[in-house]
């Protein structure tokens, strides 16, 4: 599997709330930064971001493309069910095809 492949697999367990075959993209010492979180590992990934799927009525892939051998660009745009709309990005880093780290930049409202 391509990092980006990689990548893209990894929203569809999101979405699909898939968390054995999430768990099995993530590196052992996965990190997720957000302006909502400061470098947290897997287990509190899991725990506190997965469950939130279902806050989302859609979300689609824009764009995600390789940048160097172990980043992806991952450019989307979702759908609250509150009906508000928002685009992302994250700079993912794919180490021995696992997701090792993601770095999420939250976007602005989309009108």
């Amino acid at each position: 599997m391509t990092n980006t492949e990689t990548v893209r697999a990894s929203f569809t367990a999101f979405r699909a709330q898939d968390a054995a075959a999430a768990e099995r993209l993530m590196a052992d010492d996965f990190v997720f930064t957000s302006p909502q979180d400061d470098r947290i590992d897997k287990a509190a990934w899991l725990e506190k971001c997965f469950p939130t799927a279902d806050h989302f009525a859609w979300q689609k892939l824009l764009a995600v493309t390789e940048v160097d051998a172990e980043t992806v660009l991952a450019y989307y745009e979702y759908e609250l069910q509150t009906g508000n709309r928002f685009r992302n990005t994250e700079i993912i880093s794919v180490r021995g095809g696992r997701i090792a780290e993601v770095q999420v930049f939250f976007g602005g409202r989309v009108p």
